[in-house]
């Protein structure tokens, strides 16, 4: 019996102790936010001051603006290639498909610092000057094969013969793609589109060698801002802890409704 609720107390201080490393840098960052000073182990007093900023300023308004119009461009057009590449790759030969399968692997398994020098001496090989354009491109090269990971087991787990048989009762393959295929891997491509858009958000090294002059987002700012730092950005940069914790809320919300959703549904079929 002792030797049992040992195991326990291990097990759920191993838990702990894990729990506590992951989100303890979020936590700090969510406690100073509250906080006048822009220096982190200096408190000053609760104030909401860091969240006016981030309203406020526009400056942060626009790079705000800037990260969230590049991960939806770069997800949405992710999401189709992405799409189009597994059910392709799905529907093909097997020795077609296995050679594709490992052409999709290799941009997620290769460092990213080596796929942005990459495309940055493509495009000055083809002298394509930085832009929307190689932004873009730079972005869907890391979404892309995300979202192929994301909707080929759902091609997988589809029964194949319904297909099939909408062909076989008059339907185009176009039409048969679009009301047979598509519904049924639609979890799949929104996970993409999802994985697409956190991959944009968080990305920090394509962005910064492939984006034109002048054009900033939350990741490239923060660097400079850490790196060169003056009084304006040590204001402009405590305003991102405000955002953190604002973007943490809602991810533990949004995980919290779909697990309680989760658990009604289970309990409905029951």
């Amino acid at each position: 019996m002792r030797k049992h609720l040992v195991g326990k107390c291990l097990k759920a201080g191993f838990v702990g102790l894990v729990l506590l490393l992951l989100y303890a840098p979020i936590l700090l960052l969510a406690v100073y936010s509250f906080d006048k000073t822009n220096m982190i182990g200096q408190f000053r007093g609760f104030s909401f001051d860091h969240y006016i900023t981030l309203f406020t300023d526009s400056n942060v308004l626009g790079m705000i603006g800037n990260t969230l119009l590049l991960a939806v461009v770069a997800a949405l057009l992710s999401t189709l290639l992405g799409t189009a590449g597994a059910l392709g790759m799905y529907y093909c030969k097997k020795r077609v498909k296995g050679t594709m399968q490992v052409l999709n692997q290799i941009p997620v398994i290769n460092a990213e610092i080596v796929t942005a020098l990459a495309l940055t001496v493509t495009f000055v090989a083809v002298s394509i000057e930085r832009s929307w354009f190689t932004l873009i491109i730079g972005h869907m090269v890391i979404c892309t094969p995300f979202v192929v990971l994301s909707v080929v087991p759902k091609l997988k787990q589809m029964d194949g013969s319904l297909y099939e048989a909408a062909l076989d009762l008059g339907a185009s393959p176009f039409k048969a793609l679009m009301t047979v295929v598509l519904p049924q891997i639609i979890p799949g491509v929104i996970s993409g589109f999802m994985l697409a858009i956190t991959l944009s958000l968080d990305d920090y090294i394509v962005t910064m060698y492939t984006r034109p002059t002048g054009f900033e987002t939350i990741s490239t700012y923060v660097y400079n801002a850490t790196t060169k730092g003056n009084a304006h950005t040590a204001v402009t940069l405590s305003s991102f802890w405000a955002l953190t914790t604002i973007i943490f809320v809602i991810i533990v919300l949004f995980v919290v409704c779909s697990n309680l959703a989760g658990r009604r549904k289970k309990e409905e079929n029951k």
